[in-house]
């Protein structure tokens, strides 16, 4: 049984963004950290798994959050093409821990174009926590998240969560995992 595109919700980070690259490339680029790998970014909390000056933490992820476009934030493999299928079927719903939509409403803007933006509805909460109102008030039954404690808690709240399979929540869970956006899809479409 496919899962209408009409009722899924999307985290943004890590799951239609691949903030994890544009991370590891910041450190590099911007502070001549070279020793990052993704393996090494095994907890959610980067803070927890990396031997890394948190200023300079801090300051990437600022940029991340306020400037998404100019960062150079890049989409998931193949979320732009799939997402742009869902938005012939459904309007798309993404709801996000970052503190203000702006920025990321314009980077959403740029990479699925102005007549699939339109299709969009976005929530930044700014907290990681409680994302079930939002799934509810929105009517979605399933959302996709890489933050196995969001995954857990909508599963206690009679939402399906679907992990997005990163490093840092892998083996955290005994959840239904999606691995990219080929995954996604076929979830969804014939």
């Amino acid at each position: 049984m496919k899962i209408d595109p009409g009722l899924i919700g999307f985290d943004i980070d890590g799951v239609v963004a691949d903030t994890m690259e544009a991370f590891i490339r910041l450190a590099r680029e911007d502070h001549g950290v070279d020793s990052i790998s993704p393996e090494d970014i095994t907890d959610f909390d980067v803070e927890e798994c990396l031997d890394l000056d948190p200023e300079v933490m801090n300051t990437i992820f600022i940029r991340l959050l306020n400037e998404p476009v100019t960062a150079g934030l890049r989409p998931m493999a193949h979320a732009v093409s799939v997402l742009k299928e869902f938005a012939q079927l459904a309007p798309l719903h993404f709801i996000t821990a970052r503190p203000d939509k702006g920025p990321i409403a314009e980077w959403l803007e740029l990479e699925l174009g102005p007549d699939v933006f339109g299709r969009v509805h976005l929530v930044a909460m700014g907290a990681h926590d409680n994302k079930t109102g939002y799934i509810k008030e929105l009517g979605l039954e399933y959302f996709i998240d890489d933050r196995v404690e969001t995954c857990v808690a909508l599963h206690r709240e009679g939402i399906t969560p679907l992990v997005y399979t990163q490093p840092w929540n892998r083996g955290k869970h005994e959840l239904k995992t999606v691995g990219d956006w080929m995954d996604i899809r076929a979830l969804c479409l014939p």
